[in-house]
């Protein structure tokens, strides 16, 4: 299909620029963060393009779409890989880290899906990749708080991916476990399996989802997990 267009949303670290950096080679790349620095480095370094946008806000994120549908003509696929972090008790949580996790991994993950694919449906296809966590395999008593944002993420792809009645247009999820990622400095070495993937090899999965055609059936809707360092 030659060059596409792809969003990165939580692009400058991680999994998501590790996605990024497989992808912009041969495809045409915006990166999506909340601080501008690092969406500097992070486009500088690539040789993409990189956009501003808190996915907190419905309206950056509106107006990060129409900047590349603007620029680009459509948007081939978005990999949500944005993600806040909430660990702990729910009575060591401040109320503070409560809302903003939520406002990241509910509200933008609401809003962002909502505009991708009103993108997607006005153009007649295209993929989207919700990261999600294989923390939600199992209760996780030490994360009540970053299980349920992320539940809430999950639950929202299933009922997307079953409302498009098109094949054209694939919602699909992928569950990493614990990577040795910023995110996870910030969870501690306690949470890192024995056995675990690098974000290069995760991205590689996500990657192969985002690049899937209008015409491959039957994925719509897939869920991926990983387990012992396996898909």
């Amino acid at each position: 299909m030659g060059a596409r267009t792809f969003m990165v949303v939580g692009g400058t670290s991680g999994l998501g620029l590790a996605v990024a950096r497989l992808l912009v080679d041969e495809h045409r790349v915006v990166v999506l963060g909340d601080v501008p620095a690092e969406v500097a480095e992070a486009s500088d370094a690539l040789g993409c393009e990189g956009t501003v946008c808190d996915v907190s806000s419905a309206e950056q994120i509106r107006d990060a779409f129409a900047e590349v549908v603007g620029r680009h003509g459509s948007v081939d696929g978005v990999a949500a890989c944005a993600s806040m972090w909430a660990g702990g008790d729910l009575t060591d949580l401040s109320v503070e880290h409560i809302r903003r996790a939520v406002e990241i991994n509910v509200l933008g993950t609401t809003y962002l899906l909502r505009e991708a694919l009103a993108q997607l449906n006005r153009q007649g296809y295209g993929n989207v990749v919700y990261v999600g966590a294989l923390a939600l395999a199992a209760p996780r008593p030490g994360i009540p708080v970053y299980r349920a944002t992320k539940s809430y993420g999950s639950s929202l792809v299933d009922s997307l991916a079953e409302a498009q009645h098109s094949n054209r247009i694939k919602v699909m999820q992928l569950h990493p476990g614990p990577m040795p990622t910023r995110l996870q400095e910030r969870v501690g070495a306690e949470f890192l399996d024995e056995i675990y993937a690098l974000p290069e090899q995760v991205a590689t999965e996500v990657v192969r989802l985002l690049l899937l055609r209008p015409d491959d059936l039957y994925v719509s809707g897939e869920r991926v997990l990983r387990a012992d360092g396996r898909w």
